[in-house]
């Protein structure tokens, strides 16, 4: 169903009230795990590992599909959003157990270092040190190192597109696959950005232009820094080595242009890469519960992406 005129105008009157990031990111910590904390945790299946990143241990929380199986599944390290400030391995299990169930795979969440306590790179470092651990030794979760997918929305996206640069640069192993969901891409989310979603969607649908900005100050003060393709991953000058990719976006996002010009990016480097536009959709939908249309259709996608080996061009 389309947004209409009453659903705008809402949105609208939200948008413009939006609390200061900057000042209150530790209230918006607190309400949003408050918010997303699973009611019944008995159900979900579930065990705890750690990653070391030097000294500092990386919790990670291993989701297991209802169904008991002897045989291997896909893996998917997911990363959290939350404009690397907000968001944790708490207020993401709903989205996570909901995955597993649907895609019928094991889900590693990273609990990764927030801004602006740890600023770039230290989360980054805390997703590349889990993705490495798990592609080194990928029987863990008894799967094998081409089962093994690093998936991230919004931040999360920008981490697990971060990751896969990195690793490739570090020359380590690199996952056979990575899935971005509206991912954050770019340096710039002021009036001045190249991306008309900027414009078009920054101030009345939810996330607004200027919270992005207040997050990308959390999370690395210096602008200029900020061109880092680690930071930036559109900055990347060659994306021919990246794997094979899934970028889904939202109509309705700010970030959805600089998503999608980074799907195409790959595409022009030869890297197999779908893009699918969510319609009538939010930044942040894939938090939503599981009845709603947006979220059962990504899901299909991400497993039509897992089963398929296929290269499809943008569209």
């Amino acid at each position: 169903m389309a947004i209409n005129r009453y659903m705008k105008a809402a949105l609208r009157a939200m948008s413009h009230a939006e609390i200061d990031v900057k000042k209150n990111y530790r209230l918006l910590r607190t309400a949003e795990t408050a918010a997303k904390m699973p009611k019944l945790r008995g159900l979900y299946r579930t065990w705890e590992h750690r990653v070391m990143n030097g000294e500092h241990q990386v919790p990670v929380r291993i989701f297991l599909p209802g169904q008991e199986t002897s045989r291997s599944l896909p893996v998917l390290l997911f990363f959290h959003g939350g404009g690397w400030v907000t968001g944790n391995m708490e207020s993401y299990s709903p989205v996570c157990r909901a995955l597993a169930m649907a895609v019928n795979c094991v889900v590693a969440s990273v609990d990764y270092r927030l801004a602006p306590e740890y600023p770039f790179p230290a989360g980054l470092e805390d997703c590349y040190c889990a993705t490495q651990e798990l592609l080194k030794n990928p029987w863990l979760l008894r799967a094998s190192r081409e089962d093994i997918t690093i998936i991230g929305d919004s931040a999360g996206g920008n981490l697990a597109a971060a990751v896969s640069l990195l690793a490739h640069d570090r020359g380590v192993l690199l996952p056979d696959r990575q899935i971005l969901l509206y991912p954050a891409t770019a340096d710039d989310h002021s009036e001045s950005s190249p991306f008309p979603s900027i414009q078009e969607n920054g101030k009345d649908y939810l996330l607004t232009s200027k919270r992005i900005c207040d997050y990308m100050d959390l999370y690395l003060p210096d602008a200029e820094q900020r061109k880092n393709p680690y930071c930036s991953p559109l900055n990347a000058p060659d994306l021919s080595s990246q794997p094979r990719t899934l970028v889904i976006t939202a109509e309705y996002d700010p970030l959805r242009d600089e998503g999608e010009a980074y799907a195409h990016r790959l595409h022009e480097a030869g890297v197999p890469t779908e893009l699918f536009r969510m319609p009538d959709a939010l930044h942040g939908f894939f938090s939503l519960p599981p009845r709603f249309s947006q979220v059962r259709k990504a899901h299909e996608r991400i497993r039509q992406f897992l089963s398929s080996t296929a290269q499809a061009e943008p569209r």
